[in-house]
């Protein structure tokens, strides 16, 4: 192997995975949350609120962490990231009132928000401008792949460690990954980061708005499923523990290639709205009758199928900024669409555990992901049929 590609797979293998790290914590609250519900006596509604709370930070912070990603070293920022999230985790399951869990997953929502944008920077300048949406989709297959890990060994450590146990375990390996990042690990070149461009334009373009839009539909979709998936198979359809971490680290399975196989489709068509409007019209469709199946194989068939579109689009959607506005934009066209993203998140994840408590199942959550996944459909047509043009002043 040549030294510059094998330079390209250490710097892609230590973003992957230091970024992964901090995702099996937040998998771990999602596949432990009847526990943790049970552990403090919450409600649905509570225990939704305790994961979004850190979800409504992260979004917060999006545009300025894209902002600063744009000015300052994105090395510096994903390593500040990386080290404030896995700290905050162990805080978070070492404590035990739930008005701090609160604080801290807020918290901790801020650190992770230092870590998606520059390392999306980071983790792109490694490809070439045609396969960007290739190295997007691969920048977050990573958290995916650790929601196998987390969802298959959780049910096995949890007896021995507990939950928190878990939690503190997978956090450790973040900080370890951190250090050989740090070391190793390349940051962004100069002339990428010290001259960021004008931003006024972008917000008057229908296309800025549009991409919100459609950002907004998928976390909607990405966070309300994958935090509550496990709770469903539990609460609903009464699995154990187990069976129903195995179905989601088979969905995830099924994700993580998904979101390369996504980008990398994007890129040899060179039409990525296409796959973005064809994933949203199918999650539409599947999450409109997804909570009325009780036929166990067709229910994990189903959810196989939402876990492929799910996240097929995330390259291409992350992608069409940058070549719209251009790369002097690129932190801040990012930040924006995730921090829109993430209050699709915040909302879906409290809005989940406010239906399960107004109406006993998940059903109606479901629904109400099929009607925000439809919106964002409709705008990727609307983006679709109108020309993408980049204004010259």
């Amino acid at each position: 192997m040549a030294d510059g590609t094998r330079g390209v797979a250490i710097n892609a293998t230590l973003i992957v995975i230091a970024q992964s790290t901090q995702a099996i914590a937040i998998g771990a609250i999602a596949l432990f949350l009847p526990l943790i519900r049970a552990d403090l006596g919450l409600t649905f509604a509570q225990a939704g609120l305790l994961a979004a709370v850190g979800t409504l930070s992260y979004a917060l912070m999006q545009v300025p962490a894209g902002v600063l990603a744009d000015r300052v070293s994105p090395k510096k920022l994903f390593a500040i990231g990386v080290l404030g999230a896995n700290v905050f985790a162990m805080l978070f399951a070492l404590s035990d009132s739930f008005p701090l869990m609160l604080v801290l997953q807020g918290i901790a929502g801020i650190f992770r928000a230092a870590m998606f944008i520059p390392g999306l920077l980071l983790m792109t300048r490694h490809f070439s401008a045609e396969k960007r949406a290739t190295a997007m989709g691969l920048f977050v297959a990573g958290g995916f792949s650790s929601n196998i890990v987390i969802n298959l060994l959780g049910p096995v450590l949890v007896g021995p460690l507990g939950w928190q146990g878990v939690i503190v375990l997978s956090s450790s390996v973040g900080l370890l990954v951190l250090v050989a990042f740090w070391f190793i690990g390349d940051d962004v070149p100069a002339h990428e980061t010290d001259a960021p461009a004008p931003t006024r334009w972008v917000w008057r373009t229908s296309a800025w708005w549009l991409l919100a839009v459609i950002q907004f539909a998928r976390l909607t979709a990405v966070a309300g499923f994958g935090l509550w998936l496990p709770a469903f198979l539990i609460e609903d359809r009464g699995l154990s523990l187990a069976a129903a971490g195995l179905i989601v680290a088979g969905s995830a399975a099924i994700t993580a290639p998904a979101n390369i196989g996504g980008g990398i489709l994007s890129d040899r068509l060179g039409r990525p709205l296409l796959v973005i409007g064809v994933a949203l019209v199918a999650l539409t469709m599947l999450f409109s009758f997804v909570g009325e199946i009780t036929n166990l194989p067709l229910l994990i068939v189903v959810i196989g199928l939402i876990a492929l579109f799910i996240q097929l689009y995330f390259g291409p959607l992350f992608a069409i900024p940058r070549r719209l506005f251009g790369p002097g934009l690129a932190g801040l066209s990012s930040g924006f669409g995730n921090f829109c993203a993430n209050l699709g998140g915040f909302s879906s994840a409290l809005a989940l555990g406010l239906l399960k408590d107004a109406t006993g199942e998940f059903t109606a959550g479901f629904y109400y992901l099929a009607g925000v996944v439809l919106v964002g459909a409709l705008a990727s047509l609307i983006l679709w049929r109108r020309p993408l043009l980049t204004p010259t002043s």
